[in-house]
């Protein structure tokens, strides 16, 4: 009875340690193309939110937190003729009608919003994905949260939310008011220093 039983047990550990073997060696040679793809996408977004700009964000991009060092988001500035045109700040928010919702927004040196691209995002096709669509974006060019109320009008702000899509709508100006918060903190250290 034992002798039956180990045969197929050999087997299947023979099996499970080369579909191991195989499955290491497609993640070793996919991830370094899906990691260039990531950065691309990114890259994108930085070239949409900031303007032209020819330097490499990617080299000079920094951390920055929150004024309560509890988030922390990516900055990359984009400068022309090695003056600064506008950072790229990408931040996030969990609050999102789907879930999670990843957004890249470009800030002028005055903290007003440039726009914003929304990286990845599981918001309701049709309603919830509006909020990256030319309609609700355009009422944030130029917007300067120091100066306005970076909530839907329901909330007491400034800003029209996607008609069927409140939740969405807060959660990308969350996400925007994440970004800036920890812009203005850098800004604030930098003066300090």
């Amino acid at each position: 009875m034992n002798k039956n039983i180990l045969k197929p047990v050999i087997a299947l550990t023979g099996i499970a340690v080369v579909m191991a073997l195989i499955l290491g060696k497609v993640r070793q040679i996919t991830q370094e193309p899906i990691s260039n793809a990531k950065n691309n996408q990114e890259l994108e977004a930085i070239a949409m939110v900031t303007g032209e700009f020819d330097n490499d964000p990617f080299a000079e991009k920094t951390d920055i937190f929150t004024p309560d060092k509890k988030e922390k988001f990516t900055m990359y500035p984009a400068r022309k003729e090695g003056k600064l045109n506008a950072v790229a700040i990408k931040s996030y928010t969990n609050t999102g009608f789907g879930g999670k919702i990843e957004i890249m927004t470009g800030f002028n040196a005055d903290g007003s919003i440039k726009t914003f691209k929304i990286i990845t995002s599981n918001e309701t096709p049709g309603l919830g994905s509006k909020t990256d669509e030319p309609k609700f974006k355009e009422q944030l060019n130029g917007f300067n949260p120091a100066k306005q109320v970076l909530k839907v009008k329901q909330d007491g702000g400034d800003v029209d939310a996607v008609t069927a899509a409140t939740i969405s709508s807060r959660a990308v100006l969350r996400a925007i008011e994440r970004a800036f918060a920890a812009f203005q903190n850098f800004n604030k250290r930098d003066e300090n220093e």
